[in-house]
């Protein structure tokens, strides 16, 4: 399964942390943004291409450091097709890099419509007697809420093409408890339902290290939560986004990790990609910040859960 290539990646690098590439034309350097606006003008191409080498920049820095990246893809698609293309080619660059790609897109539909989405970010389409990869990530978040209407298209595309899904349980925006936090009849609350269900789907894509392809987005600024969870949820491996900007920070990520010290990959995406303009640094250094955060932060998380390692086949 794909996640057990991230997990490999995690452990190799002593590092559970993805870096996400949310970019704001506001985080980019003015040279960079004056370059691109010599080439082709102050336009959607313009901010487009700016991004475009801005990411190149952080993955060039970032690469050796984080095992993935997670770009998000409204940040591109609000600059039309010029903003989807930097995706694309953000997605290929990091590949190339030999980075895990875990694209949010959180995607929900249901039948033809869903097969469509996990086509485009999952699979290949085949046009004539060709066949083409649009996208090209190796995971997609997706929102459940249509129920297993909207997941089942994705778990055979995840089977076929060695790809991943994390799936929206508990998210870390400070509104998330108007539904998620909602209590059934039996006691059981809507986020932990989503979450049995995240069990359930993960069954046919088990792998190697005693986690599914199908995982959570669990979030870092609810950590009671997240403890409950993780004890409840021993196959799904999560992505817990809230670190740094959103006022999450270790101890409060440290639930989310099993004994081995896996279990999550923890994501930070303004904290990075602004290093540069909180440390003081010259905008030419921009990535070295960038990365000089990263490790701040993989130290911070390591430090509190403890080497990182494989598990033992009679551990889990």
């Amino acid at each position: 399964m794909a996640l057990d290539r991230l997990i490999e990646g995690i452990v190799k690098l002593q590092n559970p942390t993805v870096a996400g590439l949310d970019p704001l034309l506001d985080y980019v350097p003015n040279f960079i943004k004056e370059e691109a606006f010599t080439r082709y003008g102050e336009t959607l191409e313009g901010a487009a291409n700016a991004i475009l080498e801005f990411n190149k920049g952080l993955i060039d820095a970032l690469r050796g450091v984080v095992p993935a990246v997670k770009p998000q893809c409204a940040y591109y698609e609000m600059y039309g097709w010029h903003g989807v293309k930097a995706l694309y080619d953000t997605i290929a660059y990091a590949k190339d890099k030999g980075l895990f790609v875990i694209t949010d897109g959180k995607r929900n539909d249901i039948g033809s419509t869903m097969q469509a989405y996990a086509a485009a970010h999952l699979g290949t389409v085949t046009v004539g007697e060709r066949t083409h990869v649009p996208f090209g990530g190796d995971a997609l978040t997706v929102n459940p809420y249509l129920g297993s209407d909207g997941i089942t298209p994705l778990l055979d595309i995840c089977g076929a093409q060695d790809k991943g899904i994390f799936v929206l349980v508990k998210t870390s925006n400070p509104s998330s408890g108007e539904l998620q936090n909602q209590i059934f009849e039996g006691g059981e609350t809507l986020y932990g339902t989503v979450g049995h269900l995240c069990e359930q789907w993960g069954e046919g894509l088990p792998g190697k290290y005693g986690y599914s392809g199908v995982g959570a987005v669990v979030g870092a600024t609810y950590p009671a939560q997240l403890a409950e969870l993780r004890r409840d949820l021993t196959r799904t491996f999560f992505l817990v986004p809230g670190y740094g900007a959103q006022g999450g920070g270790a101890k409060d990520v440290a639930p989310a990790f099993d004994k081995n010290g896996l279990g999550a990959v923890v994501n930070a995406s303004r904290s990075i990609m602004t290093a540069w303009k909180k440390s003081g640094a010259p905008e030419t250094d921009y990535a070295r910040a960038a990365a000089q955060e990263a490790k701040r932060m993989r130290d911070e998380i390591v430090k509190e859960i403890g080497t990182i390692s494989l598990p033992r086949k009679e551990s889990r």
